[in-house]
């Protein structure tokens, strides 16, 4: 009986993956052959939009782009590192936000614009104007890094500063019975604060202005350098504002007002007669990340978002969600170990973190790496906190941008009991337990009872001191010295400098010359790029996600490969060419597969 909804289950997958996903994918296919390497018009405008928002990182996903994915940093240094020694990319134009960027995310966009712009080719940066939201200053920071800056008429310049707001949920619960227990290691391990204050703690509100000054002074600081003028006057008249376009026109803080079709046409006249504007995100699809050349390669090892322990086989293969799993990481680790070609490893972090479980497993593979003669150089993106910072602590050497949020070297955990504010609605929640007392410790139907208490309060202490010990080693500080700079609290990149949490500023460019730099790989040598994890192709996606049980998914991964030989589509080019013979059509010489 077991066998029969086995095998039905498999029917039904099987139609479900010819009848709908198998189209998609051979669209997807079909596009991504006719559009494959179409050369780049001689006289190129490359236009970035960067209002759609920057994830750190890559999609591995295949459907990805099914979703409408955002750009991400990474593709965007990667496609501007290619543009700056493309001869037929002339100049740059850059859509700005109104909102906030990420500010270790602008702080790369703003590095590789500089790069793009001391190859001697030109950048417009266009504005439709700067709200009061979240980041901004880092937009304009952006903006600034052009050789002009433009805004759009009626626009206004309200970068006038740096806010962010919390909200605490402290009264709420205890209004409406919702009791939340948590240990948390220590004072300056504020997520925990959402639920159980109504206001900012000292050691809250102390943090949060340290990393939200230091991130604001670093901004103000690359945009006055890049506008060259003083830091202080820039904040001076930043702060005076807001301003209309033509009040940041008379201040200086912009340099032309027009609209954006204005700015396109005279980065067309620079670039040239017959000047075309190509769309950034085309441009990176047919180009592709640096690949790099020679026979030593370095690799590099993604890793994005919330760390959990598993691995990504079953899952959703549509989803968007970027997540670390431990076992696909380290995984990621140790295939670039075994790889020859592979000199070192540059290890892409951007985490808030997650399981110290997780995050202890893919420390393990890193340690590996550096057993196995392979130096591993850190760079951290958005975040590289808390569990972000386990998996980092022990590289070879940690990079980080002047904004990136790193450190809350912490732990924190605990429960919401939910009785009472379930008994309020005619709710009622009891539980039954067997084994020993703590077998519920974590049920939400009952406060922790004195032993449990202690014994989860011991198991966050173990964590902690695991954590400490870990950075002592890898950074090579005292134990006592950090325990000072720990005890929850996050730091910027900038500030983890000074506290030897972090060796250098700078990003992945940065990161990968101080690989080379560790694995003594000549300056004057060429070296190539190896990624891992490997993007999957469609079948391999659709076949991971549904699993050794679907024997449909496994065929149609077989009739995939065999449509997308080069065989299999000569074949159907021939049939498609006589179909249209016969029909009085008039058909082109064949064309061979690129």
């Amino acid at each position: 009986m077991k066998q029969f909804f086995l095998t039905m289950l498999g029917v039904f997958a099987g139609l479900f993956l010819f009848m709908i996903v198998l189209p998609i994918v051979l669209i997807m296919a079909a596009v991504a052959s006719a559009g494959s390497k179409p050369a780049t018009p001689a006289q190129a405008v490359v236009q970035l939009d960067l209002r759609g928002g920057l994830s750190d990182q890559p999609s591995t996903s295949p459907f990805a782009g099914l979703g409408g994915s955002s750009l991400s940093v990474i593709e965007v240094v990667d496609g501007l590192a290619q543009a700056e020694r493309d001869r037929n990319v002339k100049a740059l134009v850059v859509r700005l936000p109104e909102a906030g960027m990420t500010p270790a995310a602008a702080d790369e966009v703003r590095q590789a614009i500089q790069r793009f712009r001391a190859s001697g080719k030109r950048v417009i940066a266009h504005s439709q104007g700067f709200m009061p939201v979240g980041t901004v200053v880092s937009s304009y920071m952006v903006g600034a890094a052009a050789d002009e800056l433009w805004m759009q008429p009626v626009a206004s310049f309200q970068a006038s500063g740096f806010s962010a707001d919390e909200i605490f949920l402290g009264r709420a619960f205890d209004r409406y019975g919702v009791n939340a227990q948590f240990e948390q290691r220590y004072e300056y391990k504020n997520a925990v604060n959402q639920f159980t204050q109504s206001d900012f703690t000292p050691a809250h509100r102390e943090s949060m202005l340290a990393w939200m000054t230091s991130i604001y002074d670093s901004a103000l600081a690359s945009a006055a350098r890049d506008r060259e003028t003083d830091p202080a006057a820039l904040k001076q008249v930043i702060e005076a504002g807001p301003y209309s376009a033509e009040e940041a026109l008379q201040a200086r803080l912009i340099d032309k007002i027009g609209q954006v079709e204005e700015a396109l046409g005279e980065a067309k006249r620079l670039a040239g007669s017959n000047a075309e504007v190509l769309d950034f995100r085309r441009y990176a699809s047919t180009q592709g990340l640096r690949a790099g050349s020679g026979t030593d390669a370095i690799a590099i090892v993604s890793a994005e978002g919330a760390i959990v322990t598993g691995t990504s086989s079953g899952a959703d293969p549509f989803g968007s969600g970027a997540t670390i799993r431990s076992d696909d990481t380290a995984k990621a680790i140790y295939d670039a170990i075994e790889d020859n070609a592979v000199k070192a490893i540059v290890f892409r972090v951007s985490s808030p973190g997650g399981s110290p479980e997780a995050s202890e497993q893919i420390l393990a593979a890193v340690r590996a790496a550096k057993a196995a003669g392979k130096p591993v150089v850190v760079s951290m993106g958005a975040y590289a906190a808390s569990g972000g910072y386990w998996i980092s602590s022990e590289a070879s050497a940690i990079v980080a941008q002047p904004s990136t949020l790193t450190g809350s070297i912490g732990v924190y955990g605990g429960k919401f009991v939910l009785t009472e504010a379930l008994g309020r609605f005619g709710v009622d929640m009891r539980g039954l337990t067997i084994g020993g007392d703590y077998a519920d410790a974590l049920s939400p139907s009952q406060p922790f009872d004195q032993g449990q208490r202690a014994a989860f309060a011991a198991s966050m202490d173990r964590i902690y001191d695991a954590f400490l010990i870990r950075v002592a080693q890898g950074r090579k500080l005292e134990p006592a010295r950090v325990q000072e700079i720990a005890r929850g609290r996050v730091w910027t990149g900038a500030q983890a400098r000074e506290l030897g949490l972090v060796d250098e500023l700078g990003g992945l460019t940065e990161a990968i010359a101080v690989a080379r730099r560790l694995a003594e790989i000549p300056e004057d040598a060429s070296v190539r790029f190896k990624r891992f994890p490997a993007a999957k192709s469609p079948w391999e996606a659709l076949s991971d996600a549904f699993g050794v049980q679907a024997e449909a998914a496994q065929a149609l991964v077989r009739i995939g490969a065999v449509i997308s030989s080069p065989e299999a589509q000569s074949v159907v080019q021939r049939i498609e060419a006589e179909r249209l013979r016969s029909q009085g059509g008039v058909v082109l010489a064949d064309q061979p597969l690129r």
